[in-house]
């Protein structure tokens, strides 16, 4: 009897997903990036605490939003399907009218530089904030405090603009309260109903925001000290769902929308040999 392939086996789903993890992976070989960190959520449950931590409460976290983020709860963050599921419900807890989760590799792992890669599909509810970011492990700069220490946006959305993806840089002198944040938009129009691969590319010359490979975005190191470049130092991963804010409800919420998710494929982050 003629062997059969074992790939002959596999779902035409799975081998979708294998041909685009490989097409992936060497894509970012071919320009010098080696993978060194990933998650791909192969197993159902919680989020696999070697690798992902939180951030709990919900005392507006510097934005006035209005979720609590809970602690290893399910209907919050779960891996389902191959799935991380990042899921906000209408639900009080202590003082907010929301819970969701707000995932952290912070005491896990933390990067100086890299390309990050983030597949995912978005939520589109008025009121949603869903962001995939970083901030820095060590907070010693200037004030000690934000937005001194720096904060890199992969990815921001927000539910009453469908369809626009952010990537920003913050720091001392750019920064979003005085609306001198270095940041950049692209058109998503089906964001919320497909995945999209979000990357960027950190370096110690510049930084690069991507959809599905296309560069929307470059902010290059000024050279002009810590308060412009900050991003010299340990930066560690955030994904969450945020509720309301000073930007996500600044056309309102609509509170029958909930639960509204954030289903993320996978997390792989890449350097330079």
């Amino acid at each position: 009897m003629k062997a059969t392939s074992f790939s002959l086996l596999l779902p035409a789903s799975l081998l979708l997903v294998n041909t685009l993890t490989q097409a992936s992976e060497k894509a970012a070989s071919s320009q010098g990036w080696q993978l060194v960190w990933s998650d791909e959520f192969e197993a159902d449950g919680l989020p696999n605490p070697d690798k992902w931590n939180y951030d709990v409460g919900g005392h507006g976290w510097g934005n006035e939003e209005l979720q609590y983020y809970t602690d290893e709860k399910l209907e919050n963050a779960r891996v389902e399907d191959g799935h991380l599921i990042i899921e906000a419900h209408k639900e009080e807890r202590e003082s907010s009218a929301y819970t969701s989760a707000r995932l952290v590799t912070r005491e896990t792992q933390a990067w100086t530089y890299g390309r990050f890669e983030i597949r995912a599909r978005l939520p589109e509810g008025l009121g949603t904030w869903p962001a995939i970011w970083m901030l820095p492990v060590d907070w010693d700069l200037g004030s000690g405090s934000w937005p001194d220490v720096g904060e890199l946006d992969i990815m921001e959305h927000v539910g009453y603009d469908v369809g626009t993806v952010h990537a920003s840089a913050h720091s001392k002198n750019y920064q979003w309260q005085a609306g001198t944040q270095k940041t950049g938009t692209i058109s998503v129009p089906d964001a919320a109903e497909e995945f999209h691969t979000y990357a960027f590319e950190w370096t110690e010359d510049e930084v690069k925001a991507f959809v599905d490979d296309k560069l929307y975005f470059t902010f290059s190191n000024e050279n002009s000290g810590w308060e412009s470049w900050p991003y010299q130092r340990d930066y560690y991963l955030l994904l969450n769902v945020a509720v309301g804010g000073l930007w996500g409800a600044a056309k309102g919420i609509d509170e029958d929308c909930f639960p509204q998710r954030m289903e993320v494929d996978y997390v792989r982050v890449y350097q330079k040999n």
